[in-house]
């Protein structure tokens, strides 16, 4: 098989890279070591930044999102038993979020694949990228027994944390930057009715939660835990129970409960890989960089990653220029760096910390008082939180 761009990884940012690629008449395909069924089953985040939203309809995938989505102009913080509301529209010059799933975004994303006869391989084993620093890399792959081999003119590497592609830059050449936080997310998706409109961080003695949506009609909310916690430690009832201990009385009191129709538990890190690219491979998303869901920056970072790369790749092959190119990694890191502020700072003012002294605790209450004390504050948030412009 040849192609202009072998994308490895078939989520959300391979997919959509290789829907706008196909559209600007640049051959592409995406290895993915998983089926569309097990891509499609991954619960994740469903914030979207407008600038994300206007990729999506930009790579004609935007007309399910744009009649089903949940616009959002604001969210609230819950704090010593009282909601202080954060008014996005009105600190960030009338810009606004969108709530709309990332299941569902990457259901549309595949049904224009589709629509466009896209190559996407399924179940691709054994992915390994060669020849990244020569004028000819390749890809190789097994399926149903067999190696394949992919030549390519570029690489690029969406296929998360765990994936072959970053592993691929030799070692004295990437630098990779963590922060682990000492707990984690238990997370339980319910058909049930979100018990707000918008969505609601929780800062309590007990811990973190967030109350967030899918739809009308189907919930997701969320518990900060000890990593030592297993999913199984944890019942429906004795979720809700924890989850209304930690809300506002009035909040608590209207709050539906139901059945989990999905329950996990994800820790928390913070993590970025430099350089973003290596030869003729690229890195994007979670491959390169991780933060904590606070805030919701991680699938909206993967966006700005691909609209970055799709900008650099048309001016190579409409215009011959490759400036785009050699500076994609420190243009994206750039704004990576400035979304793990964002994140890092949410998630130090929201949650509660086992090892942090008294003075640490009222440094972080004073935080919170001064968010709501200042204008300026507000407006920072604000402009974090509908996005950057890329």
């Amino acid at each position: 098989m040849k192609v202009q761009v072998c994308i490895i990884g078939g989520g959300p940012s391979g997919l959509l890279l290789s829907q706008l690629l196909h559209l600007k008449g640049i051959d592409t395909v995406v290895l993915e070591k998983s089926s569309r069924d097990h891509v499609l089953s991954r619960i994740r985040a469903g914030v979207l930044e407008h600038g994300f939203a206007r990729l999506m309809r930009e790579a004609q995938c935007g007309e399910r999102m744009d009649r089903e989505g949940e616009i959002h102009n604001g969210f609230e913080i819950a704090h010593d038993g009282v909601l202080s509301h954060i008014d996005l529209h009105k600190h960030s010059g009338g810009n606004s979020v969108l709530v709309y799933g990332q299941t569902e975004l990457t259901r549309d994303l595949y049904e224009a694949r589709d629509r466009l006869g896209g190559k996407v391989v399924h179940n691709a084993e054994d992915v390994a990228p060669h020849d990244l620093t020569s004028d000819r890399p390749y890809v190789t792959y097994r399926a149903n027994g067999e190696t394949i081999r992919v030549d390519c003119e570029y690489i690029v590497g969406a296929d998360g944390f765990h994936g072959v592609s970053r592993k691929s830059i030799p070692k004295d050449v990437l630098r990779e930057y963590e922060k682990v936080y000492p707990f984690g997310w238990l997370g339980v998706l319910s058909r049930t009715k979100p018990v707000s409109p918008e969505l609601i961080y929780v800062k309590h003695d007990r811990g973190f939660a967030l109350c967030s949506l899918r739809s009308q009609v189907l919930s997701r909310y969320y518990v900060q835990v000890p990593l030592t916690d297993k999913v199984e430690d944890w019942s429906d009832d004795a979720f809700w129970a924890e989850l209304k201990r930690r809300l506002p009385d009035e909040v608590a009191a209207r709050l539906v409960t139901g059945p989990s129709i999905e329950k996990s538990i994800a820790p928390l890190r913070s993590f970025v890989a430099e350089p973003m690219s290596y030869g003729r491979l690229f890195l994007a998303g979670d491959a390169a960089h991780i933060v904590p869901p606070t805030g919701a920056r991680g699938l909206n970072s993967a966006a700005s990653d691909i609209y970055y790369l799709y900008h650099a790749m048309l001016a190579h092959y409409q215009q011959g220029d490759d400036s785009g190119l050699k500076g994609y990694s420190a243009k994206a890191l750039a704004r990576i760096w400035k979304a793990q502020r964002f994140s890092w700072w949410m998630t130090m003012m929201l949650h509660r910390f086992p090892d942090r002294s008294e003075y640490e605790d009222r440094l972080q209450q004073t935080e919170l008082e001064y968010l709501f004390s200042s204008e300026t504050a507000q407006r920072l948030l604000a402009e974090n939180y509908v996005g950057l412009p890329f």
